[in-house]
């Protein structure tokens, strides 16, 4: 296969499928030899990579195979819905002076009995007619055909003692509370939290880069020497990376050449489930603060969030006026990334833009991360290794492989979130 030169995209061009050599060298860059070089040579830094900065600095643990297996844990759902109505009144005789209800719900499995519950839309009010809150229950337990039996707690009584309790359409919010045990209770309903099996492949990054030996003894005007060759080709192979990291597809497919496998790992951006949409036109104070509630809320997850945005959001988080935010005085600078920190009442966003989503098409869109709950598994790590191809007989050049094995997971889903800004189509 013959020595080919693209253009890089930009400032530069690429030598593919060949070694660096005196004949490529004066094609892709005419003048670059110190005999016909006309002033200088710029060295085009492409743009940082946070989400392998961050796994590099954070959690990384080692993989014994190419496929990971790990586990992970949301908290306990604290909601549900009821899914029929539930009729006023005292409900049904159990005791003397014990009158409970039939609550079905979307998910009865989380309620517990001795536990307290609250409907947030449903309100009361005491015998005198003054508010006494949203309606609260005690979970007397659950119930073999469906559904909870409870005992309302502050539904107001008529003259026979009997709580009233009001009707309580379809669709009602109802959220579990603390336990009320009695003076004798010892233990209480079990509780465990058994983690969800989930799965991601190890990707293997490659690159090779080669060195004529004739280009390597020519004099040359600047220090252009192989390791700048290295650094040059690491951060390339560190944004394809990138890229794989946060919008790759799991997969393993049969290269039809090679007839071999290859692993291809998942990125992070499907691995979230939850998700915010914001319309990118109409980006406002209140856009950011309703995306610092969905990033800070529902969910186990620390104070401090990595935000990583395209370019178009970074731009509409730039312009807008804030009253209830504040920028935070200093940028701040850690795991060798450049934040800018927006302080709210639900926790801190560190912003960072991401050329990465503006490639990938995602330039109005952005991703939360929690860097405390993103693991990066190695099975290769990050090495080189040198080849004498002039002692091996296939050519006159010496190289350098560079090679990782790796994929990163998140290991608490909910603490993640995708930010998906819309635009409103073009008028004709």
């Amino acid at each position: 296969m013959s020595t080919q030169i693209i253009n890089g995209g930009g400032s530069g061009r690429h030598v593919i499928d060949g070694p660096l050599t005196l004949a490529a060298t004066d094609e892709a860059v005419p003048g670059f030899m110190l005999n016909s070089i006309d002033s200088r040579i710029v060295k085009v830094r492409p743009m940082s990579t946070p989400i392998d900065q961050l796994s590099r600095c954070g959690d990384s643990r080692r993989a014994t195979s190419m496929t990971v297996e790990y586990y992970s844990v949301d908290p306990k759902h604290t909601e549900a819905k009821t899914t029929a109505v539930v009729s006023s009144g005292a409900g049904k005789r159990r005791a003397d002076g014990i009158y409970t209800h039939t609550i079905h719900t979307t998910e009865d499995l989380i309620f517990e009995p001795s536990e307290t519950v609250i409907l947030p839309d449903i309100a009361v009010k005491d015998k005198d007619g003054n508010s006494a809150g949203p309606l609260v229950f005690y979970i007397v337990g659950r119930l073999e055909g469906g559904g909870i039996e409870v005992m309302a707690i502050n539904a107001p009584k008529d003259e026979d003692g009997k709580a009233l309790v009001p009707e309580i359409p379809k669709d009602s919010t109802i959220i579990r509370m603390g336990r009320a045990a009695t003076e004798l209770d010892v233990q209480t309903a079990q509780f465990q939290s058994l983690p969800t099996k989930a799965y991601n492949n190890c990707q293997i990054f490659k690159m090779q880069v080669e060195e004529g030996t004739f280009y390597k003894i020519a004099r040359k005007e600047v220090g252009w020497d192989f390791s700048d060759q290295e650094e040059a080709a690491i951060i390339d192979m560190r944004m394809g990376m990138e890229k794989n990291f946060l919008f790759g597809a799991r997969a393993k497919i049969v290269d039809p050449n090679k007839h071999e496998e290859v692993y291809l790992t998942g990125g992070i951006w499907n691995q979230a489930p939850r998700h915010t949409e914001i319309d990118i036109d109409d980006f406002s104070e209140s856009s950011l603060i309703e995306i610092a509630r969905q990033a800070f809320t529902e969910n186990c997850g620390s104070k401090r969030k990595i935000f990583i945005c395209g370019s178009e959001l970074i731009s509409r988080i730039t312009k807008i006026e804030c009253k209830h935010v504040r920028h935070a005085a200093d940028t701040k600078v850690k795991w060798g990334l450049r934040f800018d920190e927006i302080v709210t009442n639900f926790g801190n966003l560190c912003v960072i833009h991401s050329e990465i989503f503006d490639q990938c098409g995602h330039s109005c869109d952005g991703m939360v991360i929690d860097p405390e709950y993103m693991t990066k598994y190695v099975h290769l790590p990050f090495r080189t290794e040198k080849i004498d191809l002039r002692r091996s007989g296939t050519r006159n050049s010496s190289a350098v492989v560079i090679t990782e094995a790796s994929c990163v997971v998140l290991r608490y889903p909910r603490a993640h979130l995708r930010v998906i800004g819309s635009k409103a189509p073009a008028a004709n």
